[in-house]
């Protein structure tokens, strides 16, 4: 059997006897392609051997081949196949191409009434077949995004137990204390390189869901090979189990987690600061993506492990480069700079705080001091406009307590502050009402309203409502997709600040270098480059993010300017590749189907 490694942009081959079927897996269907790997093989002599090499030994055959969702192809396995790999007479005799089975896999797509049914049966298509699942993902982007991740995760989190057909990656609860390395060596691949992990206390805008948050990372993951072209085997779905607090999940029969209050303290932080620790045992140098933690835990974790490990906060750095973003790409429309905002935040957790800090980075850049800065964004908790003046301040918001009298009332704060954009991440509905929106649109010109909890029952208000109450005047933006809206004729398309845009390109980045830290250079990028993909055009119809089927060539622009700031930073642990773009360009997954005899 054969290992294929990366040693700059070389491929070394080495034979070792001792590696499983599903490492023979992961590397002959690898991050880049087979014919690739050929190519560059040449003069090695290594080419014949990989081809004569998945003909023998104990790759899959029969059943076994037909049951491995990382290498099944159904109907689309050749007679030759067939007939060396066993499956003679277990398949239908048509042999159909990819795109036969994408058209099959679409008509019944059409035929389902719900996108929960939907949702179900692409899981279904994932469990069976990889490679048909990404190609139908990918080329229907657009579409399909809205159920694969949000909206439709959330209410498949919220029916998990009820739904579960197969495990989708690994769980870990106190019962596993010192032996947490032993469970990551069950999972088949053994060259992980991203892991995305939730404890499943704050699934989006729902709350504690537990075990069955297991959603969220499974989804961010199918989201990274389809984004950003990371190969699906390098991947890996984790949920710390600790109990929840959600009673209807200790009441419901099916729910699939631990059945008691969720633990705290000590227990909990040792759980996971071995989970770090094992994850850096089993696959070295991985990335790890925290997933909806609740706030404290949140920023803690995120504290801690920064300067040691490789780790990002989707909810507190993803989000907030993508509202960046956002933003930086209604300055295109507004005119002036970020220095000139006054921005106001409903709600100051993860997305709120972690967006404050990245705008001040980047007001900074602009030549405003950390003061000056931290002076232009306000913040509305559950108790009311932050200021200087409350007692019991802690932690993060500490930061944007400015001088002002209290404020209860959210519209109230925005007649006093009169600020250029309100940014909702509250996951508190329909906050941003009609008296808002109209005062945003008497003070402003151009009214910056970015409605961005999820899922869309969360949203602080909808694409209709902002553009009907601001005359057609508000920059837009959602956490969740909304459908076109006409208003006096004209039709906006809204944006959807999903962070898609970001973390799948980052993880490429920092994949391609092999970067030591995620540093918050690095989002600040990444939030730069999504803006300037944005098109005149996409401006003028409302949209202030690239349209989703660029989604691929956006990861790509934001993986290569990711790699750039690890090299310059010295944090990159492999040699910069000569042509830096070429490179990952060549490291990108295509869902394509490889010959095996």
């Amino acid at each position: 059997m054969y290992k294929v490694s990366h040693d700059k942009q070389d491929i070394v081959i080495r034979f070792e006897k001792d590696l499983a079927d599903e490492e023979v897996l992961s590397k002959f269907l690898g991050h880049i392609s087979l014919q690739s790997l050929l190519q560059k093989s040449k003069g090695i002599g290594a080419s014949d051997n990989i081809r004569s090499k998945t003909k023998i030994g104990n790759f899959p055959k029969n059943f076994d081949l037909l049951r491995n969702p990382s290498l099944n192809k159904g109907t689309a396995f050749t007679i030759e196949e067939r007939e060396q790999l066993g499956l003679s007479g277990l398949l239908p005799p048509k042999v159909h191409t990819i795109d036969e089975q994408v058209e099959r896999i679409l008509y019944n797509l059409r035929k389902k009434p719900t996108d929960m049914e939907r949702y179900i049966f692409l899981t279904s298509l994932q469990d069976r077949n990889k490679t048909l699942f990404y190609r139908v993902l990918i080329d229907n982007i657009e579409d399909l995004m809205p159920i694969v991740y949000t909206p439709t995760v959330g209410q498949a989190c919220l029916e998990y137990g009820q739904i579960f057909r197969r495990p989708r990656g690994i769980y870990i609860t106190p019962n596993d204390s010192g032996k947490i390395a032993d469970l990551l060596g069950n999972w088949p691949h053994k060259d992980i390189r991203v892991i995305v992990v939730t404890d499943g206390e704050r699934i989006l805008g729902l709350g504690d869901l537990g075990a069955d948050g297991m959603g969220i990372p499974a989804g961010k993951l199918a989201l990274y090979t389809a984004c950003g072209g990371i190969h699906p085997s390098l991947s890996l779905p984790v949920t710390i189990d600790v109990g929840t607090n959600n009673e209807t999940l200790l009441n419901d029969p099916l729910y699939i987690g631990m059945k008691h209050p969720r633990i705290r303290g000590q227990v909990y932080q040792d759980l996971v600061d071995e989970f770090i620790m094992a994850a850096q045992q089993v696959y070295p140098g991985v990335l790890i993506q925290f997933e909806d933690f609740a706030n404290n835990n949140a920023f803690n974790f995120l504290q801690k492990y920064r300067d040691d490990i490789c780790c990002f906060n989707d909810d507190i750095q993803g989000t907030a480069s993508v509202t960046l973003a956002g933003l930086f790409s209604a300055m295109r429309i507004t005119g002036g700079s970020l220095a000139d905002q006054r921005f106001l935040f409903l709600g100051a957790g993860e997305a709120g705080i972690g967006t404050g800090d990245l705008a001040v980075s980047a007001m900074m850049e602009d030549g405003l001091s950390l003061e000056e800065a931290r002076k232009r964004c306000w913040f509305v908790d559950s108790k009311g406009l932050i200021v200087k003046s409350r007692e019991g301040l802690s932690g993060h918001k500490l930061d944007y307590a400015h001088d002002h009298e209290p404020i209860t009332d959210f519209l109230a704060a925005v007649e006093a502050l009169k600020p250029t954009a309100i940014i909702g991440v509250s996951g508190q509905p329909k906050r941003f009402n009609q008296a808002v929106v109209e005062a945003m649109s008497r003070i402003n010109e151009r009214p910056i309203i970015f409605s961005l909890s999820n899922p869309t029952s969360k949203a602080e208000c909808t694409a209709e409502e902002a553009y009907n109450w601001s005359d057609g005047r508000a920059i837009f933006a959602s956490g969740s997709p909304f459908d076109q809206v006409v208003y006096k004729g004209k039709k906006f398309l809204p944006a959807q600040g999903n962070n898609v845009y970001i973390f799948p390109g980052v993880g490429m980045g920092v994949m391609a270098s092999r970067a030591s830290q995620v540093t918050n250079e690095m989002f600040l990028a990444a939030a730069r480059t999504v803006a300037k993909e944005v098109s005149e055009t996409d401006l003028r119809i409302g949209r202030i993010f690239p349209p989703l089927p660029r989604i691929r060539e956006v990861s790509l622009a934001i993986a290569v300017e990711v790699a750039e700031i690890a090299y310059r930073q010295g944090l990159a642990s492999v040699s910069r590749p000569d042509n830096l773009e070429e490179y990952i360009a060549g490291l990108m997954y295509e869902p394509e189907y490889t010959s095996y005899v």
